[in-house]
């Protein structure tokens, strides 16, 4: 809402409809009635604009998304044009639209294998379950009609619909109010060998993990299995890397199953850690599907989509006059935001955005490795724009800070007043800037959080809570 008379917004005004009428994802209900949000006004580059004219560094990257930047003009003028020109059309059965058709052809072009067949979604969530939707429909047409079981992992996150969220299992999204599907969802140990590696080796800790597979399997029986639902690098659940060959290994277990392997590269695809799609590039998996989201379109509009192989789709719509695939959503394939994809895409393609995360995301993850010698950083991990920070009592045993210390959120203040965002989670910090970052920015974001993580430290001495 603007003031007409100095054409700026009222802060003041929006702070409270913001408060008083808006249910944000995941609210902390006592903490928003009392403070309620950071609204936001204007976006350029790496950096975002409150409606009070603050500026910040986005190290957040929105919530891991704004890939090419804010305030592309390129972006604005291509949803503008094609709203213009067709603002919407359905793609159900068999109608479809120019940008939907394209996009379709570039992404098969990009995707690793044979994963030539896209079906798009809104939401990363979306993308997901219809990643898990084609897995138990693939078995069903094959004739296996019990392999309807998924596996996925602790510490985890696919989404937040009903079967989203209860795929994933990361510390504190399960809340007794809310219901779960339990009876054909199972969940193997995080590979997260900060904490679930102490006394082993990262070879014995992957041993351990592919060893749960197989007897995950054996309990089950393959029979019952459609899939196995992997982040290449787990993302909400703490920015946590696999050990080496894990991946490699937990596939070769699928093939050896016909267990499906779905990669969810909601957050790793579209050059966050330095390539399109990572389970190739960077780990060397062939999926059976891949999940993206947020960073294909940048942010700038909201867009899902499952990739999924040739050999899949032979099996889906093979000769069955009766055969439908029931699953779909009005938007799916929409015009504006298909263009705008494939805008996004020219852009990082046009400018190496990939190249850049290379560079400036490995002096980046260097630069933030240096706050592993303050005292009570216990991890610091990730991969280039890609980032986390591990906050604990002590080194040694791995302790956490107490809870009610809000040990992340009182970091991330800080960073605030000093004009960095950063996003806190319990105990840890996680950053993924826009994929545009300079070395200077990279100075500046490691330079705000040491100082901030510097200054708690000494309040927290000083308070006897260390």
């Amino acid at each position: 809402m603007l003031n007409p008379m100095h054409n700026q917004y009222d802060h003041e005004q929006l702070w409270a409809l913001d408060r008083d009428h808006f249910l944000h994802p995941w609210t902390h209900f006592d903490s928003f009635k009392k403070e309620g949000s950071l609204v936001l006004a204007k976006g350029e580059g790496c950096h975002v604009t409150d409606t009070e004219g603050k500026r910040y560094f986005d190290g957040i990257g929105g919530m891991w998304c704004v890939n090419v930047g804010y305030g592309r003009d390129e972006l604005a003028q291509t949803m503008a044009e094609q709203a213009s020109q067709l603002a919407y059309s359905n793609t159900f059965v068999d109608v479809s639209n120019a940008p939907a058709a394209m996009l379709s052809g570039k992404l098969a072009s990009m995707a690793p294998g044979s994963l030539n067949r896209v079906m798009y979604s809104l939401t990363g969530s979306a993308a997901n379950e219809g990643a898990i939707r084609i897995a138990q429909y693939y078995h069903g047409r094959k004739g296996r009609k019990t392999r309807k079981h998924i596996i996925s992992r602790k510490n985890s996150y696919h989404g937040s619909t009903v079967l989203t969220a209860s795929v994933g299992l990361r510390d504190g999204d399960r809340q007794d109010e809310f219901q779960y599907l339990t009876d054909f969802i199972h969940h193997l140990s995080a590979p997260y060998f900060y904490r679930g590696g102490d006394g082993m080796t990262q070879a014995e800790f992957t041993d351990f993990l592919v060893q749960e597979f197989r007897d995950k399997i054996a309990e089950l029986g393959a029979d019952n299995i459609s899939c196995f639902i992997a982040e290449p690098i787990q993302a909400s659940g703490g920015v946590v890397p696999p050990p080496p060959r894990y991946l490699k290994r937990m596939i070769d277990v699928c093939r050896e199953h016909d267990i499906l392997f779905i990669a969810d590269e909601v957050v790793t695809a579209f050059g966050r850690i330095g390539h399109m799609f990572a389970s190739w590039d960077e780990f060397g998996i062939q999926p059976d599907m891949i999940v993206c989201a947020k960073g294909i379109t940048s942010g700038y509009f909201p867009m899902g989509a499952t990739l999924y192989s040739d050999e899949i789709h032979e099996v889906m719509s093979s000769d069955n006059p009766d055969g439908w695939f029931a699953h779909g959503f009005t938007c799916a394939g929409h015009p504006v935001g298909c263009a705008v994809a494939l805008k996004n895409i020219e852009i990082m393609e046009r400018e190496d955005i990939c190249g850049n995360v290379c560079e400036v995301g490995d002096y980046f993850e260097g630069r933030l490795r240096e706050l592993s010698e303050l005292p009570i950083v216990g991890d610091v991990r990730g991969k280039r724009m890609m980032m986390c920070v591990e906050y604990v009592a002590d080194k040694e045993t791995k302790a956490h800070i107490p809870y009610e210390v809000n040990i992340s959120k009182r970091i991330s203040n800080l960073c605030e007043t000093r004009g960095l965002l950063v996003r806190p989670m319990g105990h840890l910090d996680v950053m993924s800037p826009p994929l545009t970052m300079t070395r200077q920015d990279a100075d500046f974001l490691v330079e705000t959080i040491r100082g901030a993580v510097v200054e708690v430290t000494d309040e927290l001495v000083r308070e006897g809570v260390i």
